[in-house]
Formats: C-alpha cells, structure tokens, sequence
C-alpha cells in the first residue's frame, strides 16, 4: 500500500506529533508500505528550506515550507503543489494528522478529499469548545468519503460531536517498548526505597500544560510530607519558563523542583530509569505518550482521570488517577510516603507492556486506511 501522511508538524521539530508521525512512517515502511510524508515543517538550519523532498530512511518528505513562516510549520501558499504531489503520486490513500492548530493538515484534508482520495483523518487533540465551529468543515470532509479516528476515547468524543454522531475509531499512539523498558533492577535496587523519591515530567512549559497547576500540587504535597520527601525534574522547554523560574522561588520549592529543559529521547529514558515515578497535571491531553512513556519505564504515573492519560493507565495498576488538582495532591502523599505501593505499580509496570505497542497501531491504521478505501 502507498501511503501519503499529511502533518504540519514532523522531525526534525520536535513534539508529540512529530515524533508520532514520525515513527509511525518508519513503522510502516517496516511493515513492507511505501510512504511519502508532506509537511510544512523546514528541515532546519543548514538545509534548503525549498527542497521539494529528502530521502530519510526510505521516506520519501516533501517539505511545503516556507521562510516567510520563520521556521513555524506553516504555509498557505503550499496547495498547489501538495495538489500536484497528491495527484501524480499514485498513493492508496492520504492520512491526515490534526492537532490543536493545524492549517496545513486542514488544507490537506480539504484536498485530498477534494481529488477523491480515500481519506483518513486522525485527530491528535481534544477538541473541546472548538467542536462546533469545526463542525461543518469535518462533516464536509466525511461527505467526500473521509473516515475519522482520534488517538484516544477522550480525543474521539469530540470530533464525534464535531461530525454529528459519525463514526471515529480510536488510533492510539504507538511505542517501542524496548526503547523505553530499564534493565531488570537488582534485588537490592528492587526492595530498598529511596529518598527522596525521584518525581519526573515531560512537557511542554506553556499554560496549555498546566505547568502552573503542577507546581501548586507539588507545593501542597510537599507541605504535607515536610522537606526532603521528594524532588521533581521538569523536562521539556517553552514561554512560561521564566514566570515559572520566579514562581518556584515564591513557593519555596528551589529545594524540590528542578527545570532540567529540553533533552534527547535517549536522555529522557535515562532520566526515567533513575527516577520512582512520574507526574502529570494535564487536562486537555488526547494521549499522554510522555506518560506512556514513564509507564513502559516501569513508572507508576500519577495523572488525572478526566484526561487521554487514564487510557494508558489503569488507576491502582499502573498509577493512580485523580478527578482534579486537589486528588493529583493526594495521590502524589500516597505514593511517596507508601513505599509498598510504589514498588507494587513499578513491578507491575515492568513486567506487563503495555497495550499501544507498534505492531498493533500498525495494524489499526492499515484497518483505517482500509475503511477509507471502502
């Protein structure tokens, strides 16, 4: 099968989508298809910025970007040639990648659908109060034949309320879990508690996040456990990092929270491997898959139950999952000052892959890709 994925956002830019987009081309050219991506992100510094495409591994990108845009991954004037790539290219099918802002997948998606190609449309936000004003535009698309899928139960309420009561299937985002997965710990690592237990999070330091909240529930938490109870590293970069600078001051927290920034997804595995677990304040999260992530780690993952992360994470197994701020503070004393508790999710997190491995998504986009043929 032929498959064109259509994204705004792909690698060498980094973030769930890219990163998800990317692999999952990987993956399927692994699984024997052939792939050509179009995007709207540049191939970064040192490289052309007009290039129509670049082998990668088999893969053939086609970067629409433009320097008009000053390296954000959008372009209003790349219609006419995805027109001709989509037309000339001979593909079975266009895979459409949708996120919070994405006018380069809705212009693809309008597109590919306009040439009658099968369709598929896969939605990687929750879509909240903007499911009406989409609606029309998703219901246009479904008229052409498109099909839809979300990434998780959470993502899919909404475009189903976008596209009236039409069918979304659920295209989770996928993981290697030996990648991720530590080397078996000694008996002595396995038994003796540590302390401070070790926190981590990934995200993103923008008010989207809740990166705000997350530092209100580790301030309430660490007042309830006393000094020295436990330490959180924050990786990942964004515009809030400097108001968050000042706010960890004022909160008293220099001594427990750390900013570590952006690192390589080998860094993060290494700091996964050393840390006892991994805390999320997130709300409008489709996925989760830096919480997936720390779960295939062997991390019990502290979350919310009202976000995509509660289906990664099943409450009392795998983590502890809370209905708000107030209960993610609560959980987060029960998991540090429980250390049976700790160890008991750790293992079972170890032991037991997750469900969201990659030849299974493979297998459920192939399904997808198949439905929008129909």
């Amino acid at each position: 099968m032929k498959v064109a994925l259509l994204s705004d956002c792909y690698p060498p830019r980094t973030g769930g989508i890219e990163s998800q987009v990317g692999d999952l081309a990987a993956q399927l050219v692994q699984a024997g298809h052939e792939v050509e991506v179009l995007t709207a992100t540049s191939a970064g510094r040192g490289a052309s910025l007009r290039s129509k495409g670049a082998s990668r591994s088999s893969i053939l990108v086609h970067r629409l970007d433009t320097p008009l845009a000053l390296g954000l991954p959008v372009n209003p004037l790349a219609v006419p040639e995805a027109r001709r790539l989509l037309a000339e290219g001979g593909f079975d099918v266009a895979h459409v990648h949708v996120g919070v802002v994405s006018p380069f997948a809705w212009d693809m998606a309008g597109l590919a659908t306009h040439l009658g190609l099968p369709t598929a449309l896969t939605w990687h936000c929750v879509l909240d109060r903007a499911a009406r004003p989409l609606g029309p535009a998703v219901r246009r698309w479904v008229e052409r034949g498109a099909v839809l899928s979300a990434v998780s139960g959470v993502a899919a309420e909404g475009v189903r309320q976008a596209a009236k009561g039409e069918p979304v299937a659920v295209l989770p985002n996928g993981i290697d879990p030996t990648f991720w997965r530590p080397s078996t710990p000694s008996p002595l690592e396995a038994t003796t508690p540590t302390r401070p237990v070790r926190l981590v999070t990934a995200t993103r330091l923008a008010p989207r996040k809740r990166v705000g909240a997350l530092l209100s529930v580790v301030a309430a938490a660490r007042r309830r456990l006393g000094p020295g109870a436990m330490t959180l590293d924050v990786y990942g970069e964004g515009p809030l990092r400097p108001w968050l600078e000042a706010r960890v001051s004022v909160l008293g927290l220099d001594d427990t929270l750390r900013l570590r920034g952006r690192v390589t997804r080998p860094e993060l595995a290494a700091a996964w491997a050393r840390a006892d677990g991994y805390l999320s304040p997130t709300r409008l999260e489709a996925f989760g898959i830096a919480a997936l992530e720390a779960r295939t780690a062997g991390l019990p993952v502290i979350a919310r139950a009202d976000s995509g992360v509660r289906e990664v994470v099943t409450d009392g197994v795998s983590g502890l999952l809370a209905p708000d701020d107030s209960g993610l503070a609560d959980a987060l004393v029960r998991l540090v000052a429980d250390d049976t508790l700790r160890t008991r999710i750790a293992a079972h997190n170890r032991r037991v892959p997750p469900a969201q491995t990659w030849d299974r998504v493979v297998a459920l986009a192939v399904d997808e890709y198949r439905r929008a043929g129909a």
